[in-house]
């Protein structure tokens, strides 16, 4: 046997056994239990409204105008522990996790835009909603942002917080380079599979760690939560599901043009996003605010809560505008 097919053979058998090994380590994750209170604020009940044939957890606190709070890719509505409390003093605040994220059902679906977007649509829907304020971090701008596009009547403002609809949706990549591997392998399939199979903490904690401009803006008990949400039974396939479903967030900017309610962008000067992004998205919906804050990540209700709330409350609070900063 020459070096070559010797070094093939060897090659194979070791992809072989990652790829079964990785089966078994799938199979022996511990499966969260969701949480019945929330540890943030054991005061807001936690529920559960059936959306789309799903159920999806969601929260419902506060009195005044509807605002309605829209997570990152890979998160949940925890990511909003930071302002939710503040918030609650001027807006009937809505949260939720989307399908496959959190603690919501995971159905077997293709996770692209008009999934979520259908989704938050009919939430907004099953609970009778109206004069809504869309507020949306990430893949929850760019949801926001689509919805307004689809002309919503239930939707009357929308900010848009480092939204996500840029590079192919190929932005994690730009996390960190664990970051960059997931999302370079998830496209290859069975190593895609295989790769998110074998993840752990470390990993976990590197690309989310790379969504702040400060490592210890994330608590670590919701970092803890994040990860092992992850092992809930189809969580990886459909966070691969939307991977390979992700530069249909790019695809969706064509509708923003039929915009015709105050949007505000808002981006922090260390999010992801590369100027020539951003600027894209200004020339695409001329008349919003924009703003952007100092010292901020990819999630910046973790990173600066005080900045955004100030944005949110200037915005949504019916003034129309965001603070520049």
């Amino acid at each position: 046997m020459n070096f070559t097919l010797e070094t093939i053979l060897i090659f194979v058998a070791v992809g072989v056994g990652l790829w079964l090994l990785s089966f078994v380590v799938e199979a022996l994750r511990p499966a969260p239990k969701a949480p019945k209170a929330l540890s943030w604020a054991p005061d807001i009940p936690v529920a559960y409204v059936g959306v789309g044939g799903c159920k999806l957890r969601y929260i419902k606190t506060g009195r005044g105008p509807n605002l309605v709070l829209l997570h990152t890719l890979r998160t949940q509505f925890d990511l909003f522990q930071k302002v939710i409390p503040a918030l609650a003093k001027q807006f009937t605040v809505h949260a939720l996790d989307y399908p496959g994220h959190g603690f919501s059902d995971i159905p077997k679906a293709r996770y692209d835009t008009d999934f979520f977007v259908r989704f938050v649509e009919d939430f907004v829907d099953v609970l009778d909603l109206s004069d809504v304020t869309l507020c949306g971090v990430s893949i929850g701008g760019a949801i926001a942002l689509v919805i307004a596009g689809r002309c919503n009547p239930r939707i009357t403002q929308v900010m848009a917080i480092n939204p996500y609809d840029y590079a192919k949706g190929r932005g994690m990549a730009r996390s960190s380079l664990l970051g960059w591997m997931i999302t370079t392998t998830s496209d290859i399939p069975f190593v895609g599979e295989t790769f998110m199979r074998l993840r752990n903490f470390t990993i976990m904690k590197a690309v989310l760690q790379g969504g702040v401009a400060n490592a210890e803006s994330i608590p670590p008990e919701l970092l803890k939560e994040m990860y092992e949400v992850g092992n809930r039974r189809g969580h990886y396939r459909a966070f691969i599901s939307l991977l390979r479903n992700s530069p249909s967030w790019e695809a969706a900017t064509k509708i923003y043009g039929n915009i015709n309610i105050p949007v505000c962008l808002v981006w922090g000067d260390k999010d992801w996003a590369r100027t020539s992004e951003r600027e894209h998205d200004s020339r695409l919906l001329r008349t919003a605010a924009t703003a952007t804050i100092e010292n901020g990540g990819h999630f910046l209700p973790l990173d600066q809560p005080r900045a955004l709330l100030d944005q949110i409350e200037a915005f949504a609070g019916r003034s129309q505008h965001c603070t520049p900063h």
